[in-house]
Parts: C-alpha cells; structure tokens; sequence
C-alpha cells in the first residue's frame, strides 16, 4: 500500500508539470512564431516479485515475470516545431518563413547567436535592421566605396543583370544588416538613399540618387539537423544546444530553409482544441491520482483499526 501512495505522489507531480506545458501553450496561442510544447510520460522501475520462466522438463509451461510498478516520470518535454499558419500583416519589414529554417540575429555577445522564427524586424536610426528585442540581423554582406573608391579591393555592387550571388561575402563570414541613407556613388560621389527592397531570397538592395541600385546584402537563414533540440532563451529566441547540430547557414529557400514572405508574421502553431482536450485529460487523470492516494490511506486506517 505504501508503494501505491508514492505511485499517486508521482502521477500527480508528473501532471503538474504538464499542466504547466499546456498552460504556456494556451498563453502563447497568439505569440509569433511560437512552437508548442508537448509532454511524454515514461514508468519508472518496476519491482520483480517473479522472474519469468520457460517451458521445464516436468510438462509445465512458461510464466510470466510478475512485476508491481513504482510510478511515472516526464520522460521528455518536446518542442513542436511545424511551422505555424501565416498572418498578413502588410507591413513592408514583417517577414515570415514558409518553411523551415531560422533567421540569424547577432546576440551581442561575442560569438554567441540567437536564432528565431520571428521576423519583425525595424530599422534603428544607424540604419541597422534589427528584431522588436534589439538584436542585429545577420547577412552576407557588401564592402562599400571609402574616398579612395575601394574598400579591401571591392568595388560596389551594383543590381543587374550580371549581378550573382558569388558577388557576396560568404556565409562563414557574416555581417550584420546596414540599410545605410547615404553612401560613396559609383563616381565616387555621396548618393542619398531614395528606396530599398528585400525579396523572398533576403537580397537586399537599395536604389540611389546616382540612379542606380546596389546590392545591401543578403539576409541568411540557418537549418539545423536536429531544430527539436534548440533551447528556448525567451524573447522568441533560440541557441545552440548540444543535441541540435551546428547551424547550417544559408539564403532562405536553400538547405531545407523556407523563403521570405514579406508583409506577414508566423503565427503560433498552438492547437486550442487539442490543448483544451490535454487539459481535461491531466484534470481527471490528477483527480485519479488523488483518489488511489486517499484510497491507500483509507486501507491503511483499516489496518491500524484492526488494533481497537
């Protein structure tokens, strides 16, 4: 009977913490890009009263081993990671994934990165894109003209019709993003910012008083082998973790990486339904819990009783 007290104790503290997972569920149905948690439950060890045995020599058959189980435990709190309905937002700056994949935004902390599905991003008045939290995003980036005309040898790009990707830093080499207002012209000359745009790829250009359009940089996303494994760092972000894999970094649409859609956000891929259902499921199943607990104890008052 003792055995059963501790085997409630465990269901019920088990519930509870996945009462806490649904729970956060249900408060970031509305959060971008959030990805639901989901809670598996696992036995703990069971005691052997008999071990099993096989057929003898004296005509009798095989019996199974008996055993009592001592409980459950949380065997793994899981992170759902499909991707999440779009929702149009209109703004020119909202950027969404339609697939898999994570933009890249520089933590501010050495070589530390953020990774997050979240793409509202603004400009600060550097000109720097950046996320609602403040942290730059990633790009391969472009060398601009100083007042010799050159910076490390390159030329600005410009957009046309012979303009590649190869043009481009690479992606082990990444820079934040720098929408800057004015900068050297082809001539030479200061030229003022008049427009810019970022396709579903991530290129970003920038058209110039000088008439002309130079690429700005290319936004870059990164997959990961295992994207369960990422850790939560709150603010929509993730980091690293040793059973995600190391970051393979690419522009949206290559390695498994959805393309950009401008004017929308990644909505939560919370399913009310299923959470309200998962929280009807961990009431009773706790409720039971409590019962087999009171159940052993009213045994357990029998068998002092028996004293009297």
């Amino acid at each position: 009977m003792l055995k059963s007290l501790y085997s409630g104790v465990s269901g019920m503290k088990s519930l509870q913490t996945k009462m806490d997972v649904v729970s956060n569920n249900i408060a970031n149905v509305n959060t971008t890009g959030f990805k639901a948690g989901r809670v598996r439950f696992q036995d703990i060890m069971s005691q052997t009263e008999a071990n099993a045995q096989g057929p003898n020599d004296f005509g009798l058959g095989g019996t199974n081993a008996r055993q009592v189980g001592l409980g459950v435990k949380v065997g793994a709190i899981d992170t759902m990671t499909g991707v999440g309905a779009p929702q149009p937002t209109g703004r020119p700056l909202d950027f969404a994934l339609d697939a898999g994949g994570y933009f890249i935004l520089d933590s501010g902390n050495g070589d530390t990165k953020f990774y997050s599905r979240d793409g509202a991003f603004t400009l600060d008045n550097e000109g720097n894109l950046v996320s609602s939290s403040g942290f730059k995003v990633m790009s391969r980036g472009v060398s601009f003209l100083d007042e010799n005309g050159q910076v490390d040898g390159q030329k600005l790009i410009k957009y046309d019709k012979d303009f590649t990707n190869d043009q481009l830093q690479p992606t082990d080499d990444l820079k934040t993003v720098k929408i800057p207002t004015e900068l050297k012209g082809e001539t030479g000359d200061t030229v003022n910012l008049v427009s810019y745009s970022i396709d579903s790829t991530g290129l970003i250009t920038g058209k110039y008083s000088d008439d002309n359009t130079y690429v700005l940089g290319q936004i870059q996303t990164a997959t990961f082998a295992n994207p369960d494994g990422l850790e939560k760092t709150g603010g929509n972000n993730y980091v690293v973790s040793g059973n995600s894999g190391e970051p393979t970094v690419g522009a949206p649409g290559s390695n498994g990486s959805g393309k950009m859609v401008q004017g929308a956000l990644e909505g939560s891929n919370v399913d009310l339904a299923n959470e309200f259902t998962e929280m009807i499921i961990a009431s009773r199943a706790y409720q039971a819990n409590s019962r087999s607990i009171s159940t052993s104890d009213e045994m357990l008052q029998e068998l002092i009783n028996l004293k009297r």
